[in-house]
C-alpha cells in the first residue's frame, strides 16, 4: 500500500497547505499579516494616548483615554519586543498569566491586551500593550512631593493595604520580587494597588529536602533583601516582606533608607542598620554562596529602632519595622502576622486617604516627579535631626536621603 505523502505547512496558520503555499509571494504574506484578525486582541487605536507616565528598563507606560467614553482613563504598558526575532516575550507571557490569575482590590487590574495593526510602516510587527485600570498616583511620586503630608492614620492605611495585597498574592503562591515605592499605585480615592509584576513568578514549597533554584538577580538594589545579596536561590515570600519594611520606613523618611551604589555597599548599609550577618542571629547564613566571598562588616550591633525612632515616633510602628527588617528570612514577619500587629489596632486607627488626596488634584508619578535626592529632601532630614534632643549621627542622615 502506497504511503500518503504529507506536505509540510508553509506560511502562517490559515494559509493554504501544499505546494501552492510554497509559492506564496512575499507580498501575499504581507497582505495576510496586515488583514489577519485577532479575535481576542483589540487594536490599540480604541485608546487615545494622553501622556507618558512611566519610563524604565521595563519600557514605557502611557495614560490613555478610551475613545468610546471620554471619562474612562487607562494605563497602557508597552510590551518590549526589541529582542524578539519571532514570537512573544516569555517574561511578558508570565506577567500576563499572573495578572489574569490575581483579582484583588489591592492588586492592579489587567483589563486587556491590545495591539497596533501590522503595516508596512512598522515592518509588519505589531506593538502590544497591557491595559490597566488607571491610578492617579505612584507612592514614590507622593513621597517625593513635600507638600503631601501623611498623618499616622494615613500611613497605617497605606501599609495595611500594601500588606493585604502581599497576603493575597503570597496566598496564591506568587512572589512579586520587585517591591518598591515606585511599584505601588494609589487611586485618587485612596485605594492602593501593587503594580509591575514583570519580575513576579509562582513559587512552590520544596519537598524532601529539595531546594528551589530561583534567580537572585531580582528586586531593585535599594530594596533587595540580604539573602538575595548573599546569593540565596531557595527563597520565598520573605523577600517581598523586606521590601515592605523598606517602603514602610520610607513613609516617614520620604526617601529610600539604604541607597547603596553596589551590592557590596548595600550589604554594608544593611549591616550598619540591622547588625552583622552572623550564624548566631541568622542560622545557616554561612552556607549562602557569597557569605565567604564578600567582605562583610563585623561587630555591628542591630540599631533599627534606635536609628528610625527620630522619624517613626510611634513605638508600635518601630516594632513592626524591626520585625519586617529582620535579617533571617525565616524569622522575618509574614503578611498575615503583620496585619495583626498592634500598629494597626491602636489609636489612631487606619483612616481613609481620599480626603487628603482630594487636596492634590495633579497626578503624581515618579517619572514626572523630582529626583529623590534633592536639596529639599536634604533640608527635610536635617530639620528632622535637629527636632530631636538626641539627633541621629551623620552616617544615618547619609543613608536616608
Amino acid at each position: 500500500m502506497q504511503q500518503q505523502q504529507i506536505m509540510p505547512r508553509v506560511g502562517p496558520p490559515g494559509t493554504p497547505t501544499g505546494s501552492s503555499s510554497r509559492t506564496m509571494s512575499f507580498v501575499d504574506k504581507q497582505k495576510y499579516i496586515e488583514d489577519y484578525d485577532f479575535p481576542y486582541c483589540d487594536e490599540s487605536s480604541k485608546y487615545e494616548k494622553v501622556a507618558k507616565i512611566g519610563q524604565g528598563t521595563f519600557g514605557e507606560v502611557f495614560k490613555a483615554r478610551e475613545k468610546k467614553s471620554n471619562n474612562k482613563f487607562v494605563a497602557m504598558k508597552k510590551v518590549l519586543m526589541d529582542n524578539e526575532k519571532e514570537g512573544f516575550p516569555i517574561t511578558a507571557l508570565r506577567e500576563i498569566r499572573i495578572l489574569q490569575l490575581l483579582k484583588h482590590e489591592n492588586v492592579v487590574n489587567l483589563i486587556e491586551i491590545c495591539r497596533t495593526k501590522a503595516t508596512v510602516s512598522n515592518g509588519y510587527r505589531s506593538t502590544f500593550y497591557l491595559v490597566f485600570d488607571f491610578c492617579e498616583h505612584y507612592l514614590a511620586g507622593l513621597l517625593s512631593n513635600m507638600n503631601v503630608k501623611f498623618s499616622l492614620g494615613e500611613i497605617k492605611k497605606v501599609m495595611q493595604q500594601l500588606l493585604n495585597g502581599l497576603y493575597y498574592i503570597h496566598s496564591n503562591k506568587i512572589l512579586h520580587r520587585d517591591m518598591k515605592a515606585a511599584n505601588v499605585l494609589i487611586t485618587k480615592h485612596g485605594v492602593l494597588k501593587l503594580a509591575d509584576f514583570g519580575l513576579a513568578r509562582a513559587f512552590s514549597i520544596p519537598k524532601n529536602d529539595a531546594k528551589n533554584r530561583y534567580t537572585n538577580r531580582v528586586v531593585t538594589l535599594w530594596y533587595r533583601p540580604p539573602e538575595l545579596l548573599l546569593g540565596d536561590r531557595n527563597y520565598g515570600p520573605p523577600v517581598d516582606m523586606w521590601g515592605a519594611g523598606c517602603i514602610m520606613a520610607e513613609m516617614w523618611t520620604r526617601s529610600p533608607i539604604m541607597q547603596g551604589n553596589t551590592e557590596q555597599q548595600q550589604l554594608i548599609l544593611i549591616s550598619q542598620l540591622c547588625g552583622s550577618f552572623t550564624p548566631d542571629v541568622w542560622p545557616g547564613v554561612e552556607k549562602l554562596e557569597l557569605y565567604k566571598t564578600v567582605e562583610l562588616p563585623k561587630n555591628q550591633n542591630r540599631r533599627v529602632k534606635e536609628r528610625l525612632r527620630p522619624y517613626v515616633k510611634d513605638p508600635y510602628g518601630c516594632d513592626l519595622l524591626d520585625k519586617l527588617l529582620t535579617l533571617d528570612p525565616k524569622k522575618r514577619i509574614d503578611a498575615d502576622t503583620a496585619l495583626n500587629h498592634d500598629f494597626f489596632w491602636t489609636d489612631p486607627m487606619p483612616c481613609d486617604l481620599g480626603k487628603m488626596l482630594s487636596h492634590h488634584l495633579q497626578s503624581m508619578f515618579e517619572y514626572l516627579a523630582q529626583p529623590r535626592r534633592t536639596n529639599q529632601m536634604r533640608n527635610y532630614h536635617q530639620q528632622m535631626a535637629t527636632m530631636n534632643s538626641k539627633p541621629p549621627d551623620n552616617t544615618m542622615i547619609d543613608r536616608v536621603w
